[in-house]
């Protein structure tokens, strides 16, 4: 298609550029930028008027002058898909950064996808086991949700990433899923980590990877992760796969957002970042789900580190609204040389109840997690008591949930980086902690599951 070619650029703004006098152009219609040189850069329309046209360059507006000619293309941004892109590393917008060939296209998807209509949504109950005793047993994952990990800097939250990435599986059949990682700004170290580790256990053989990193153009980190979201749902919904889909770091890609606002001249709502991004976000994570007739399904693993390990930033708040639940990564736990450190108090998953029990994992699931949630809980409160008054002035029973506090986080929390338990592993460890405290203290426990299960109350 021979398009008209204008040279009407009127402004650079950071990463975006301003033309005047163009024929009707629409929202999201992509845009080649041909330089005095020769060379070639891709846009997007970002905004359009009667008299002005923003479009948002993907590769930093470096060599953009008066003289650059801008074509709209007629068409919105795709991303060639086949099952050819399971095993491949790819750049943030999509291109081959493995060396390997082009990705042959059996269909090119619209980046932005179609929303699932709720009525053909399938409700998510399916048990994922991770390995993670954690998650397994206090906010279980189920296939179909969308579980953010809120982290801070520094915390190992990549490792965690990785390792459920590795050990993911419904133990209800032998299907694998594949792993479709989505990094955004990261550093080349990390970028290495996860290479590296991918390709230590063979995971890479299973997931494709999109990389954006910190010195590749912060603009392109807006498409990164609808690239990824376009790939799972092919794979998903196309060829039955089961799809994790894992994004590190949502805070970068919020970044990104805010400084494309402050380039519009946007008015900005909470800490300088835009009023839409609640509604951008949205558009990313409601893409988890399983649909009514499909077999494949998508799982989300957002990551995002909290900046000033602050909860109430308006990114893991908003996060926190639109997703099914959290898991909160603690940096006293990391500081004390637990790994994961995962603080079960504030982590809850809104779908757990649908994915445990008699059938899908064990009649005393959810029983058992109370229990520990709640003896945890009083152990941690008793710390701070004990801080002011000492331990002289504890009774049996707070005696008790003191000493298990410390049990559980040494024994149930820490586990090794390549340590997988199984939930019946995790139920049974679960059950031999609980005999540190005296029974007729295990309120939130029925007496026929302490009957069967209690290592020293068993009634064969």
């Amino acid at each position: 298609m021979s398009a008209k070619e204008y040279r009407t650029i009127t402004d650079v703004k950071g990463p975006l550029v301003f033309l005047t006098d163009t024929e009707p152009v629409a929202f999201g219609e992509i845009v080649s930028l041909r330089m005095a040189d020769g060379s070639t850069k891709n846009g997007q329309v970002l905004d359009t008027s009667d008299d002005m046209v923003a479009v948002q360059v993907f590769e930093g507006t470096a060599g953009i002058n008066l003289q650059t000619g801008v074509k709209f293309l007629g068409d919105v941004f795709r991303l060639p898909v086949s099952k050819g892109l399971v095993g491949r590393i790819l750049s943030g917008s999509g291109k081959p950064r493995d060396d390997g060939p082009e990705i042959v296209p059996e269909d090119n998807a619209d980046i932005i996808g179609a929303a699932i209509n709720p009525y053909s949504r399938e409700m998510p109950e399916e048990f994922i086991q991770t390995g993670i005793s954690a998650i397994d047993c206090c906010t279980t994952l189920v296939r179909g949700q969308k579980l953010p990990i809120f982290s801070a800097s520094g915390l190992p939250h990549n490792d965690i990433a990785l390792q459920i990435a590795r050990q993911a599986k419904i133990i209800s059949s032998d299907e694998q899923f594949i792993v479709v990682f989505c990094a955004m700004g990261i550093t080349a170290e990390e970028y290495n980590f996860f290479v590296h580790d991918l390709e230590r256990t063979g995971a890479l053989e299973n997931a494709v990877l999109f990389v954006n990193l910190a010195d590749d153009p912060a603009v392109e980190r807006l498409i990164t992760p609808r690239l990824a979201l376009t790939a799972a749902e092919y794979l998903a919904f196309e060829h039955d796969y089961h799809v994790l889909v894992i994004y590190t770091d949502m805070t970068n890609y919020c970044e990104s957002l805010r400084q494309i606002g402050a380039a519009r001249e946007e008015v900005p709502g909470r800490r300088g970042y835009p009023g839409y991004m609640y509604t951008d976000l949205a558009m990313m994570y409601e893409r988890a789900g399983m649909v009514k007739g499909k077999k494949g399904s998508i799982t989300q693993f957002p990551i995002l580190t909290m900046p000033g390990d602050d909860i109430t930033h308006p990114i893991p708040d908003l996060s926190g609204y639109i997703t099914e639940g959290q898991v909160v990564i603690s940096r006293e736990l990391h500081q004390k040389g637990i790994y994961p450190p995962i603080n079960v108090l504030p982590s809850l998953s809104r779908l757990m109840n649908a994915g445990i029990g008699e059938g899908k994992t064990r009649e005393d699931h959810k029983s058992v997690s109370d229990q520990l949630y709640a003896a945890y809980a009083q152990g941690r409160e008793l710390r701070g008591l004990v801080a002011i008054v000492g331990e002289d002035a504890l009774n049996e029973r707070d005696l008790q949930m003191l000493k298990f506090s410390d049990i559980f986080e040494d024994r149930f929390l820490r586990q090794g980086r390549d340590e997988e338990r199984t939930i019946f592993e995790t139920l049974d460890l679960s059950w031999e902690l609980l005999t540190n405290v005296n029974t007729k203290y295990l309120v939130r426990l029925d007496q026929k599951w302490i009957d069967k299960y209690h290592p020293d109350e068993k009634k064969e």
